[in-house]
């Protein structure tokens, strides 16, 4: 898998495995259990439902273990004219006169609906590296594509306000 990341990253990541190992599945354990005590398990709603919610805690765990295992951690370097890790880069969309401000982040922490991209995406290749007043074009697919420019760079860090994505 090998997962270029941060090392706050991996110390969310880390925390989160370590809520989840230790209280969080003796918690829902208890509640597959409570929930099978409840009578026939075929029409047992309750059941069903701990039991999903004790395998989907379970399925992060390894998740969140095989990305710290196999992780690469990288440092945050740009210049400080250049889009770089964290910044909050205000771009203009030729296309639909709009601006707008995103932010660059690494893919266990994107948030599309607060407009925090992540590197690895066509948005993220394209930006990272670049200055302002460079006009971009960005290749969704062999069909689409559009171009931007950059406006602004308010340089960033890892200041640990990014959560990590959600399943």
């Amino acid at each position: 898998m090998y997962n270029e990341l941060t090392q706050v990253d991996i110390d969310k990541m880390q925390q989160e495995l370590k809520e989840r190992s230790v209280e969080l599945r003796a918690k829902l354990s208890e509640d597959v259990k409570e929930a099978r005590s409840l009578g026939d398990l075929s029409e047992n709603a309750e059941y069903r439902s701990a039991k999903r919610a004790f395998c989907r805690n379970e399925s992060r765990i390894r998740y969140l273990e095989k990305m710290i295992r196999t992780a690469t951690v990288i440092t945050i370097d740009s210049k400080d004219d250049e889009v770089g890790l964290f910044d909050k880069v205000t771009v203009y969309y030729e296309e639909t006169d709009e601006t707008e401000v995103i932010r660059i982040s690494t893919m266990t922490r994107l948030d599309i609906k607060n407009r925090v991209i992540c590197r690895d995406s066509a948005f993220g290749k394209a930006v990272l590296g670049k200055k302002v007043g460079d006009r971009i074009l960005i290749k969704v697919n062999e069909d689409y594509s559009y171009y931007i420019v950059i406006k602004n760079i308010e340089k960033g860090f890892d200041d640990d306000s990014i959560p990590l994505t959600e399943y």
